[in-house]
């Protein structure tokens, strides 16, 4: 009996030791000569992550966003979350040599950014356009303009002419600046008033991006267009320190004179030695070009050159005259307004805007009435044969040659009857402005 009890005592001592070791035995923690262990590191709480907005550390603020309304202003933005009006009138004053405040219009996007435990705002921004953006700090009183991250692709577009250039580049999402460039370019080697079913497009341009929306063509690079069967190239290359196009044939595609007074437009009434007058109600000559299109419409000079006359009568209604050189002269008639500081003895150049389409004196609606002078007589602009810029040369000839097969390689692979191919990274293209 008594061996019996000893083995029971030797197998309690024994499972009480295992206990231990495994750990299941609670009361055992409690004995005073057992140490706390401490806390290990990895169970610690990581601080929360920071979180960036127009590059201001935004990290536990409160963020409202909001679309600025019809008639609203800085002061009634504001006041709801607590800018005194004396901080709204200083930042408004001092924000003038950045972006004034008055400019802030409907349908544009704004930011406020609080503190948590606060209600009074900290930062507002607005965003004038897809790709800038303006930061009020309504602490330090600074202001600055910065621009959104932007990405760019190039994007290459083929097309057939079944209607007109506007509405068959416009059905393949190019745009309007786009159209634009390509119809100046082209100007002066087709009539696009006079296209055929059939005529072909290409362009290669690259495009802005602002998160994900195009908001800007920044390079127009490279075109062909052919009409009739005769196909044209416009072919980016630098000369004497200038990037100008050119054709296959090293003729310059630059005029000393744009094609047309208005951006891609439409021709109304030409050139005509017996038109029945509209207002006048009787047969009397136009000696102009009229170009259909909206009030408000902007007018550019057509060739460097120097205003002669800027002024109203109630024939030409609002009207500029510029002289470009001894043998040519241009006047633009019906402005809804006249250019900001275009006078008489203002210089101009080709392209700069000089005022807006309307329906000021003689006419029944809004158009611009183009006139062309050349050794002081009235001549159909449209019929006119101005004379390029300079040709290839022939120290560069041998060096257009090589851009220009690479060039045609490239136009050869765009299909006009394809949708076009979008190059997410610029393309490294060898071609002068194709970079």
């Amino acid at each position: 009996m008594k061996k019996l009890w000893i083995g029971l005592a030797a197998l309690l001592v024994t499972l009480s030791a295992a206990a231990v070791f495994q750990g299941n035995l609670p009361f055992l923690s409690e004995l005073p000569n057992e140490p706390e262990k401490p806390i290990e590191d990895s169970l610690l709480v990581s601080p929360p992550k920071q979180v960036f907005l127009y590059g201001i550390d935004v990290t536990g603020l409160h963020i409202v966003e909001g679309t600025v309304s019809k008639n609203q202003t800085l002061a009634t933005i504001l006041s709801p979350f607590n800018v005194p009006y004396q901080i709204i009138d200083e930042i408004a004053k001092k924000s003038k040599s950045v972006f004034d405040v008055r400019w802030i219009a409907a349908n544009k996007k704004f930011t406020v950014i609080t503190p948590s435990d606060s209600e009074k705002a900290q930062f507002f921004i607005y965003e004038p356009n897809p790709a800038e953006f303006v930061v009020f700090d309504l602490d330090s009183m600074e202001i600055y303009k910065a621009e959104k991250p932007a990405e760019y692709r190039i994007r290459e577009i083929g097309g057939v002419i079944e209607n007109s250039l506007y509405v068959d580049m416009d059905k393949k999402n190019v745009s309007l600046k786009v159209i634009n460039k390509f119809a100046d370019l082209f100007g002066w080697s087709v009539d696009f008033q006079a296209l055929q079913k059939g005529d072909v497009f290409k362009v290669v341009y690259q495009e802005k991006l602002i998160e994900g929306q195009v908001v800007d063509v920044t390079d127009f690079q490279l075109a062909f267009f052919e009409h009739k069967g005769k196909p044209i190239h416009a072919i980016p290359f630098e000369q004497n320190g200038e990037l100008n196009f050119f054709d296959q044939d090293g003729n310059s595609l630059k005029k000393a004179f744009l094609r047309d007074p208005l951006e891609y437009t439409r021709i109304s009434s030409r050139y005509n030695l017996n038109r029945f007058h509209p207002v006048q109600k009787r047969y009397k000559p136009h000696l102009g070009t009229d170009y259909a299109a909206k009030t408000g419409t902007e007018i550019r000079s057509v060739g460097d050159g120097t205003v002669v006359e800027a002024r109203y009568t109630a024939a030409n209604g609002n009207y500029v005259k510029i002289k470009h050189n001894g043998t040519y002269t241009t006047q633009y008639l019906h402005m809804s307004k006249i250019g900001s500081g275009i006078k008489a003895g203002t210089r101009v150049r080709q392209g700069q805007v000089i005022g807006y389409v309307g329906s000021t004196g003689l006419a029944t609606g809004p158009h611009l009435c183009f006139r062309f002078w050349k050794n002081g007589k009235q001549e159909d602009w449209l019929k006119e044969e101005i004379p390029p810029s300079e040709p290839i040369s022939k120290s560069n000839l041998m060096a257009f040659q090589a851009k220009r097969e690479q060039a045609l390689q490239l136009l050869a692979q765009i299909n006009p009857s394809g949708e076009g191919r979008l190059i997410a990274e610029k393309a490294t293209y060898e071609i002068n402005g194709l970079e």
